[in-house]
């Protein structure tokens, strides 16, 4: 097997280009970094293309000719079952190739705004094999990190642990997007959700958690959400929410992108949305001083971005929080013979040695939707019928437009301006672009064709999709995460109309053509092209991805329904707080990350309070 011979295959090197022969090299670091399982399954099937080039020519893929490639995979092509497996294959092709073009094209680093505030961290390795706390944060995430800020201002003893490692904003800005990509995703960026269709699903997994690698984009919670919580669930600390999302925004700086690094993806979104009378604006985020590099999913070069290891956790860490890196929880320790019944008793660690224990009377989860209900089954805490079940994901799909002038989509806000023209229909349209060859669109095309499409990229404008969902997924295991997620037929409805809007927007914005992401219709000239497009696509043919797993251990006032009670509190134990996404009773229908922050500050203000 040989991954030259498929990379020279899907990006058509003829050998008059440099970037080109260095793809494969690239492509092996992206492979290292993925699950045992992708791995596998991405070698297996080039093996298969190699038998085949085989089988048709005599010689495999790497000793044939260009044109002799093309012609192969031309073949493979013509099999319509086939070219969604050709499809999955060009992602991590993509995400190389994209990197060396912009190494050779791209333009310089940027400058740090700031120097990041300081943080006391400590390796697993090097803490003590037994110690106490007056609470253990497991998680520094968006939830986690609120939570120890409140609990550490309160006068607590507080260790926050940290399966991942810690990353300044001078390393990012050492490194390629590429290469941070691969470091600060769990799974190197490959978590999948098994289902109808498959989802990957990427989730971060550093000191700062997800925020160290989302969009930036901090939308409040939608008034009918909150409702919905407090009426429907008896969630009752939805009431009084704007306060916790108030202090939320204030501790994140937010404020509405300035129109001077927007960038022209993020405008010619304005300008469709302003053709069609569409609601749109530039969206509100925590990055004061952003300068438009276009970065915030690989880690801000320029500290601009305020996640939370730069603005929540120096604060806990100021009033006395510990963190500790690389310490992934085995368990939560329990006492089961104390009179009223089972109380926490600490945590206990891995390590190369007999690992670790931190005795504490309080135990706050937030190692996030994914996570968490595996932690919690590991622990002997895992009985209630419901703990896992109700994750609810983002769903989403991406479409681009090109455009007759160059657009340089990665010049600029990676996020920038959100349509909410369909909001009230479950469907947030926001403009979004990342560094070559690393969003959720698939460049169309094989051999030279998809050659053309990567040296034509600077023309495409980027438009992303998401769906607020039906919860339609489950989190099993409790050694290693299994995701289970099948796409809602009303859900796969609703990401057909958002391809429609989206390719409606850039058709009025002014693009030549729109790129659908569909394997069987890449290009569409006109409206009228996409929607019989669309007429005889189903969902399951979109390229799909999703984001913001919420909702595996929800809050409520039903003991049947929620494995939390309404103040964020593990039923059946004392001394357990949940605070990450997976406490959110539904999909909160935005950006989580004000949701998840907010939640977090009320559940652990109601302790202190209690």
């Amino acid at each position: 097997m040989s991954l030259a011979g498929l990379v020279s295959a899907l990006i058509a090197d003829d050998g008059t280009a440099g970037w080109p022969r260095r793809v494969p090299a690239r492509l092996q670091t992206v492979l290292t970094a993925m699950p045992l399982a992708a791995r596998a399954g991405l070698r297996t099937a080039v093996r298969g293309i190699d038998a085949y080039a085989v089988a048709r020519t005599g010689r495999t893929l790497g000793a044939l000719t260009t044109p002799e490639r093309e012609s192969v995979l031309g073949a493979l092509a013509a099999h319509p079952a086939l070219l969604p497996l050709l499809d999955v294959l060009k992602v991590p092709v993509l995400l190389a190739a994209g990197t060396e073009r912009m190494l050779q094209h791209g333009p310089a680093p940027l400058g740090l705004t700031r120097q990041d505030p300081p943080l006391d961290l400590t390796p697993a390795s090097a803490w003590p094999a037994r110690s106490t706390a007056d609470a253990v944060v497991i998680g520094s995430g968006a939830g986690g990190a609120m939570a120890a800020r409140t609990l550490a201002r309160a006068g607590l003893d507080v260790v926050v642990l940290e399966e991942g490692e810690h990353h300044s904003t001078a390393s990012f800005g050492r490194r390629t997007p590429l290469d941070r990509f691969t470091e600060l995703y769990r799974d190197g960026g490959a978590t999948v959700a098994v289902g109808n269709p498959p989802l990957l699903l990427p989730v971060g997994r550093a000191v700062g958690g997800t925020t160290v690698v989302n969009s930036g984009t901090c939308y409040r919670t939608p008034g009918h959400v909150l409702a919905s919580w407090a009426q429907g669930s008896g969630f009752t600390l939805a009431d009084g929410f704007d306060r916790h999302l108030d202090e939320a925004e204030r501790t994140l700086r937010v404020a509405t992108q300035p129109l001077d690094v927007l960038g022209n993806n993020g405008r010619i979104a304005l300008a469709g949305a302003r053709q069609l009378g569409w609601q749109a604006t530039p969206l509100r985020r925590n990055a004061p001083g952003c300068q438009g590099s276009c970065q915030c999913v690989v880690g801000c070069p320029t500290g601009a971005k305020q996640s939370v290891q730069l603005s929540v956790l120096p604060d806990a860490c100021a009033a006395g929080a510990r963190i500790v890196t690389g310490a992934r929880v085995e368990r939560i320790l329990v006492d089961a013979d104390r009179p009223g019944g089972p109380r926490v008793a600490g945590v206990r660690v891995h390590r190369d040695d007999n690992g670790l224990e931190i005795l504490a009377p309080l135990v706050v989860v937030a190692a996030g939707a994914l996570q968490s209900p595996p932690l919690l089954r590991r622990s002997g805490l895992g009985r209630h019928p419901r703990l896992g079940h109700n994750l609810s994901v983002h769903p989403a799909t991406s479409v681009a437009g090109r455009f007759a002038e160059p657009v340089t989509a990665w010049e600029g806000v990676l996020q920038s301006v959100g349509v909410e023209e369909h909001h009230d229909a479950g469907i947030l349209v926001e403009a979004t672009a990342t560094p070559p060859g690393m969003g959720s669109f698939v460049l169309p095309g094989l051999g030279s064709e998809l050659r053309r499409e990567l040296e034509g990229a600077d023309r495409l404008a980027t438009l992303g999709a998401m769906i607020a969902d039906r919860p339609s997924g489950r989190v099993l295991g409790r050694d290693r995460t299994l995701i289970r997620y099948d796409l809602d037929r009303r859900d796969a409805g609703r990401l057909l109309r958002a391809v429609g809007a989206m390719g409606e927007l850039l058709f009025a914005a002014g693009a030549e053509e729109v790129l659908t992401g569909i394997p069987a219709a890449p290009r569409v000239r006109n409206l009228a092209e996409l929607d019989a497009v669309l007429a005889g696509t189903h969902a399951r043919q979109l390229h799909l991805s999703a984001y913001h797993p919420t909702g595996t251990v929800a809050a409520g006032g039903s003991a049947q329904r929620f494995p939390a009670d309404p103040l964020g509190r593990l039923r059946g134990v004392h001394g357990v707080l949940i605070t990450d996404g997976s406490v959110l009773p539904s999909c909160p229908q935005v950006n989580p990350q004000l949701s998840i922050m907010a939640a977090a500050l009320a559940i652990a203000e109601a302790y202190l309070g209690a």
